[in-house]
């Protein structure tokens, strides 16, 4: 996990292709502004606490030597620390001055690759990158290869494949692979920031399931700069104005979520404008498989009477069978001629334990960042655990996939001690899988909060969550973000629940497994139901849809801030391209059938993989969300309006917050 940022400056953008509404506020010399950069740097340091660098780019119009005295851009590369006064001032004659400049900031949380790095990358050409992702394939990666060093490489062989009227460069008709085919190759989640010196064009965007978080501010008159950041600094949260008519309150919206995708800011000038011009253009992904996914089209959604008929024949079936041994788990192929092996839950299974194998390789940054507290060897992963149906798998594929000789710690947070939902569950599981792999040390890291005294910590939550701004998002937020954090207790593995001592522990995992898009992709909320009742099949398949398709407006950019802020990298095995397009094949009604009850037909398929694994228990837990399990909704909606009640009847999880309240 990596924090990234831009900043541009001095360059009036036009987003006429995105929003012809757009008025480019004019750059100005000296501004005031919400926050400075050394705030973007405190908050992106949190998320790459290994190291922190920046560079700049400096650019000048000017007559170029070319027939028809065409203007031409001059670009140079200089570090943080240079004595840039005489340099950044650049603009056309009249006396206007204008800082044009591109900085770019990098912090780093390193873990793949065996030399340590730190961005920005700057390579012979001077082309920059920032990067902040994985790369699980796509583009090939040996087992000591750091990602950002192999896709610069990669970028660095791209051509110019970009039309602009400001810029003559982006036509040049070089060959080569574009910037855009490129990145619709990477499998895994991704935010980049790359300048493209050659063509002086800065490319930039998130994977098309917005893995990874990726703020945009558009030049306002408030601020006319032009960023990118991977979260939102303290001071730009809660910015409000007064309004005449009424003397109410409204919040501004400084930054949103860039939507998924690639774009391109090509630089250039006019030859009747002093100014420099950025023109912002959004490219199609070019992987006809890729783009398959998006689309999010199922071919199987209207069951027969005897195609549920035979589904659940099988679902009955399946779970009189015996679970699957470890050793048929790591080596599905050997065993493939057995008929259990070749069932829909079993491919889905192998998919997720395939999933979890790229995001759990060992390599070397196991090794450099051991942490020796009690045992010969560190914990490298751990799992965000409720001990409901998805986490339980994750973990039960996690143990799977490493080596017993290294610990797994399960990360539980609740706001009513071990009374909270998601505590009992948790402890229930942690007894389930200690079942079935008792020769692994599993450590349940139990995290007590008190809502009441959380106050500098929800105002911090609140920056983090930015731009999402209702109550139901601060309670997500805070609740991962204590989650992710790590520091609890361990209870003494001697003794029973009662007499347990309690001994204070905090997860030096960097790597933390969560199960978000397990409930999107196979029916696991309520609305579901309610759209399956309402809508019969077609319905739910809409919704199910929609829910994909938003995911990363609703949930990935805000999970993403607020596990990485610990410095900590949030992994996804359920939104692994794989997994999705393994989903997408099954018929619907194998996914789901939600005319069996709650616990049974919700998320059926992932239900019979827990049987599979043996984690039979879990198989049978309804869809509990972690505001709810945690019970920080329950403390929230007595803080902020009461009681339960009154919190209900405001519908408060969708109430936006309110400065006042926070």
């Amino acid at each position: 996990m990596c924090g990234i940022a831009v900043i541009v400056s001095g360059i009036k953008i036009i987003l006429s292709s995105l929003d012809p509404n757009f008025v480019s506020p004019v750059p100005l010399l000296e501004q005031q502004t919400l926050f400075s950069v050394d705030d973007i740097k405190g908050v992106l340091r949190r998320r790459g606490p290994d190291n922190l660098g920046c560079k700049k780019v400096l650019l000048r119009s000017g007559v170029s030597a070319l027939p028809g005295g065409e203007q031409d851009i001059v670009a140079f590369v200089e570090d943080e620390d240079a004595n840039d006064g005489e340099n950044s001032h650049m603009g056309g004659g009249g006396g206007k001055e204008f800082i044009e400049e591109l900085q770019f900031i990098g912090a780093t949380l390193q873990l793949r690759g065996i030399s340590p790095i730190i961005q920005p990358l700057v390579d012979m050409s001077g082309n920059i990158l920032v990067y902040n992702g994985e790369i699980f394939g796509g583009i090939q990666m040996s087992s000591g290869s750091n990602d950002t060093e192999i896709l610069m490489q990669h970028l660095g062989l791209c051509g110019c494949h970009v039309s602009s009227p400001h810029n003559k460069a982006h036509t040049s008709g070089e060959r080569g692979t574009s910037v855009p085919e490129l990145l619709s190759r990477i499998r895994g989640p991704w935010a980049l920031i790359y300048w493209q010196s050659s063509s002086k064009i800065l490319w930039f965007g998130r994977d098309a399931f917005g893995r990874r978080s990726l703020l945009v501010h558009w030049p306002t008159k408030e601020d006319p700069r032009f960023l990118l950041s991977s979260v939102s600094p303290l001071a730009s949260v809660n910015e409000s104005s007064e309004f005449a008519d009424g003397g109410q309150i409204a919040k501004t919206d400084f930054w949103e979520e860039l939507p998924c995708g690639v774009y391109s800011l090509s630089i250039g000038a006019l030859e009747t404008d002093e100014d420099l011009i950025g023109e912002v253009l959004k490219h199609d992904w070019t992987d006809p498989k890729l783009k398959e996914l998006i689309t999010w089209e199922r071919t199987s959604i209207q069951p027969k009477p005897e195609d549920l008929c035979a589904s659940r024949q099988k679902g009955y079936c399946r779970k009189e069978k015996s679970p699957l041994t470890p050793s048929t788990l790591i080596e599905p192929k050997l065993a493939s001629t057995d008929c259990l092996l070749t069932s829909l839950p079993h491919r889905v299974m192998i998919a997720l334990q395939e999933s979890m194998m790229r995001r759990t390789a060992l390599n070397t940054i196991y090794q450099a960042t051991s942490v020796d507290y009690t045992n010969k060897y560190n914990t490298p992963v751990a799992v965000l655990f409720s001990g409901g149906l998805d986490s339980m798998i994750l973990a039960a594929l996690l143990d799977k996939c490493m080596d017993a000789k290294y610990d797994i710690d399960l990360l539980n947070v609740s706001f009513d001690g071990p009374f909270a939902p998601d505590r009992v569950s948790a402890r229930a599981g942690l007894k389930e899988l200690q079942k079935i792999a008792p020769s692994r040390r599993w450590k349940l890291v139990e995290i007590d909060a008190d809502l009441l005294k959380l106050t500098s910590e929800t105002k911090h939550v609140m920056s983090l969550i930015n731009p999402a701004s209702t109550y139901m998002d601060l309670n997500i937020g805070t609740a991962l973000w204590l989650a992710a954090g790590g520091e609890g207790c361990l209870q003494d593995e001697t003794g029973n629940d009662d007499t347990r001592d309690h001994v204070k522990y905090k997860s030096a995992a960097r790597i933390l497994l969560v199960g978000a898009g397990a409930d999107e992709q196979c029916a696991g909320y309520g609305r579901h139901r309610t759209k399956y009742r309402n809508g019969s099949w077609l319905g739910l398949n809409d919704e199910m849809k929609l829910d994909m398709q938003r995911i990363w407006k609703r949930n990935l950019g805000r999970d993403d801030r607020c596990i990485a802020d610990n410095g900590k990298e949030a992994r996804f095995p359920f939104l692994d391209e794989d997994v999705i397009r393994i989903l997408l094949d099954i018929p619907l009604w194998e996914i789901a059938d939600l005319d069996q009850p709650i616990g049974i037909g919700d998320k059926k398929i992932l239900r019979e993989v827990a049987h599979l694994l043996g984690i039979s228990e879990a198989a049978s837990l309804p869809k509990r969300a972690i505001q709810f399990g945690s019970r920080i909704a329950r403390e929230s909606n007595r803080k902020n309006f009461g009681s339960n009640r009154a919190a209900n009847q405001a519908s408060a999880g969708s109430v936006t917050i309110h400065g006042n309240n926070s």
